[in-house]
């Protein structure tokens, strides 16, 4: 059984948040997390995926503040092994729910073009043209809340 939460900047799951990102999303690419980034991510909302049996921190993401209608989903990450077992489809729904609450009325993301289909699953739609960062390709997701 899962459980989602809202993980406080700066704690011990914070940390377990940044080297689960870290681990899933950069250590395959080559890149490295950049320490300077940390402080811009005070102001987000951090959101973490429990195994109950456990405690153990299996899943996370960011939910950035763009403005006041819209907020940016960043940094989806599932540890390997949990993956195929619906926490993406939880978190995601999760932070759908969060931003709803905090008053946002459109959910963005910027989706590495081998997720596209999963966030099109849940609703998301694909905006503008497909671009690369920092080397990767991403297209831009938005769904209204």
């Amino acid at each position: 059984m899962y459980k989602m939460i809202d993980v406080d900047f700066g704690s011990s799951r914070y940390d377990a948040l940044v080297n689960l990102r870290y681990k899933v999303l950069l250590e395959p690419l080559g890149l490295k997390f950049l320490e300077h980034y940390r402080p811009n991510e005070a102001s987000y909302l951090h959101i973490g995926c429990i195994d109950q049996l456990d405690d153990k921190l299996v899943g996370g993401l960011i939910l950035a503040p763009v403005d006041n209608e819209e907020i940016r989903m960043m940094q989806v990450a599932v540890d390997d092994e949990y993956q195929h077992k619906g926490i993406g489809h939880e978190m995601v729904a999760y932070a759908e729910k969060r931003a709803k609450e905090a008053g946002y009325h459109k959910l963005v993301m910027h989706a590495m073009l081998s997720v596209v289909g999963f966030y099109e699953s849940l609703g998301f739609k694909q905006e503008g043209e497909i671009f690369d960062e920092g080397g990767i390709t991403f297209a831009r997701m938005v769904k209204e809340l």
